[in-house]
């Protein structure tokens, strides 16, 4: 065979080569961006998550609510246990 013949094989199974690694390649770098995307959306989730924890003044009060108003249902109860 013809020298050039392999010369033109080789051009073409150099670029379908070439044309197959640039797409590799920008799907890497897709995939690279997509990942930091998702990694910053995590980041501001667990920044929000931390930010509504209940502080204990507040969590205290609730659970005194809670208790009084179980304390004053004892009370009735006792009161109809009684009659």
């Amino acid at each position: 065979m013809d020298q050039s013949f392999w010369n033109w094989l080789f051009a073409i199974i150099n670029i379908i080569l070439g044309a197959f690694l640039k797409v590799m390649w920008d799907s890497y770098k897709d995939l690279k961006r997509t990942d930091k995307e998702l990694a910053e959306k995590v980041g501001n989730i667990e920044v929000l998550v931390a930010g509504q924890y209940v502080n204990r003044n507040e969590f205290n009060s609730v659970t005194n609510q809670i208790f009084a108003k179980l304390d004053r249902i004892i009370e009735k109860l006792n009161e109809k246990a009684d009659k």
